[in-house]
């Protein structure tokens, strides 16, 4: 809707680095990005060791394009308990499995193994990614990628490191200066990414994939590239990564976290200096006006 767009040019939210929880023990949070960095390290592990003997991965079909493992059950078994076991007035989400709700006002967002359909086939673009949430902000994301031993993590107003070390977004002019992660899954209409790739050509730009949505917004972060746009993301998949682009300089799609975390929706995060043309580019692609 227009009034959607408007909202998108006007973000009303906190700028990086303010949360409008304020309500929430800084130390309550540092020690909850703390165990999502351990835990999703210990969950890297789990997975590696079924990544090695992947001829003998049980694997099943959620829908196109949309496989699931063994090893996506297992792994997030094993974060859950660890949850429950820390944190136990925590809600959780996951990918595999129902939501768990929680009194705390804190709700933790989990996808085992991000890129299943890279992991089954040995491909090593796959992620753990853990996320803590209120109902107004993500308040913690990690991104872990066991194959390069890096891991992204960020706590809202504290900025975002990689494997302990400040990042930031890059340095770019234009589109044409860096490539764009560009994001499709079969719950979109396929016309959105294509029209969005045909613009991001057209402007002289590159357009780059590795079927890992949460890896790419890391790489977003970590400045490798410069953008990603997807018309529909879960919240498993993003919230992370979003908070990750944030405070690491970035500018990031406005949606509501309440929404997100019910709802998923688009993901349009980049640089700053091409934020606003690639939101009027995937605003236009993806039929968001």
């Amino acid at each position: 809707s227009d009034a959607a767009f408007i909202l998108l040019k006007n973000p009303q939210r906190p700028a990086a680095g303010k949360s409008t929880m304020t309500n929430i023990d800084q130390s309550a949070l540092e020690a909850r990005l703390a165990f999502a960095i351990e835990t999703a390290r210990t969950a890297g592990e789990a997975g590696m060791a079924h990544f090695r003997a992947i001829d003998e991965l049980a694997i099943e079909r959620k829908g196109h394009q949309d496989l699931v493992s063994n090893a996506d059950r297992e792994v997030e078994q094993l974060v859950r308990r660890a949850i429950a076991q820390a944190f136990p007035d925590d809600g959780v989400i996951g990918e595999e499995y129902p939501p768990e709700s929680g009194t705390s006002g804190l709700t933790w967002v989990i996808d085992p193994i991000d890129g299943t359909a890279n992991f089954v086939r040995g491909i090593p673009a796959w992620t753990v990614v853990l996320a803590c949430s209120s109902p107004d902000d993500t308040l913690v994301g990690v991104i872990h990628d066991p194959n390069a031993d890096e891991t992204y993590s960020a706590l809202r107003g504290r900025g975002a490191l990689l494997n302990g070390r400040p990042m930031q977004v890059a340095k770019t002019e234009g589109l044409n200066d860096g490539s764009v992660g560009v994001g499709f899954n079969g719950r979109t209409a396929t016309r959105h990414t294509v029209r969005l790739i045909e613009m991001l050509v057209n402007e002289g730009g590159v357009f780059y994939r590795n079927a890992s949505g949460a890896l790419m917004l890391a790489y977003v972060a970590a400045g490798r590239l410069i953008a990603y746009a997807e018309p529909h993301m879960n919240p498993w998949d993003c919230v992370a990564g979003m908070l990750l682009i944030e405070e690491a300089g970035g500018r990031a799609f406005p949606i509501a976290t309440a929404t997100m975390l019910k709802d998923g929706g688009p993901v349009i995060a980049a640089a700053p200096p091409v934020y606003d043309r690639l939101l009027d580019m995937s605003a236009e692609a993806f039929e968001l006006k």
